[in-house]
C-alpha cells in the first residue's frame, strides 16, 4: 500500500485526486492539505508519515510548494515529493529539481501517468512529463549556466528585491556568506551587479517573472 498526502490549494483539485486515489487498491490518501505548512503540520501529525507528496506549486499566498519540498526533503527519511502542477518554465522545473522533488508532472497528465508516476516516486524513481524532460535537455545542450541550489534561492531572493541582511535573516547565514555566494552567482552569470543578475537569471529562465 503507498501512502499519498494531496497538497494543492484548490479544493475541488484535491477531491478529484483524492477520488483518483481512493480508487486503486494499491494507492490510500492519508492526508490533504491547502500549503505548504498545513503539509508539514500534517507530516508531523500523521503517526505514519506518506511514502509520497503530491505536491502542487503555487498555492495562493500560502507557503510555495518549492519550499515546502525543501523543508520535506530536509526531514529524516522524508517521503518522495512529487509535483503536480499547471507551470512549466525552466525555473519553477529546475527550482523544485534543486529543492529535492523526485518529479515533476503537468496538470493535463491522464489519471493513469499520474498514478504511474506516484507508483514510480515510491520506489525512488525519478519521473519527468515529457515536456519537462525536453527542456531539462535543452538547458543541458545550451549551455546555459547552472547555480547551485542555495544560489538559486538567493537569486530568486534578490529579484524579491531583498536586500543582503534581509536574505542572511531568511536562510538563516551570515551577511559574509550571502556576499561570497552573489560573487561566485555573478561570476557563473558573467554580470557585476544586482541587476545585471536579476536580468541575467530572467533571460536564462533561472528565475521566473513575478
Amino acid at each position: 500500500m503507498i501512502r499519498v498526502l494531496l497538497v494543492d490549494d484548490h479544493p475541488v483539485v484535491r477531491r478529484g485526486l483524492r477520488a483518483m486515489v481512493d480508487d486503486l487498491p494499491e494507492l490510500e490518501a492519508v492526508g490533504e492539505a491547502a500549503d505548504g505548512a498545513q503539509a508539514l503540520r500534517l507530516l508531523e501529525e500523521l503517526e505514519t508519515r506518506p511514502d509520497v507528496v503530491l505536491m502542487d506549486l503555487q498555492m495562493g499566498t500560502g507557503m510555495h510548494g518549492v519550499e515546502a519540498t525543501r523543508r520535506i526533503t530536509a526531514l529524516p527519511d522524508p517521503p518522495a515529493v512529487l509535483i503536480l502542477t499547471t507551470y512549466s518554465t525552466d525555473a519553477d522545473i529546475l527550482a523544485a529539481v534543486e529543492a529535492g522533488a523526485t518529479g515533476y508532472l503537468l496538470k493535463d497528465a491522464l489519471p493513469e501517468d499520474v498514478v504511474a508516476a506516484v507508483q514510480a516516486a515510491a520506489r525512488g524513481e525519478t519521473v519527468l512529463a515529457p515536456p519537462v524532460a525536453a527542456r531539462l535537455l535543452g538547458r543541458v545542450r545550451a549551455g546555459r549556466p547552472t547555480l547551485s541550489p542555495r544560489e538559486g534561492q538567493i537569486l530568486r531572493l534578490l529579484a524579491e528585491g531583498l536586500a543582503n541582511r534581509q536574505i542572511s535573516k531568511r536562510l538563516f547565514i551570515s551577511e559574509a556568506t550571502v556576499k561570497t555566494h552573489l560573487v561566485h552567482i555573478y561570476d557563473k552569470l558573467g554580470v557585476d551587479s544586482r541587476t545585471a543578475a536579476i536580468a541575467a537569471g530572467l533571460s536564462s529562465g533561472l528565475i521566473r517573472p513575478a
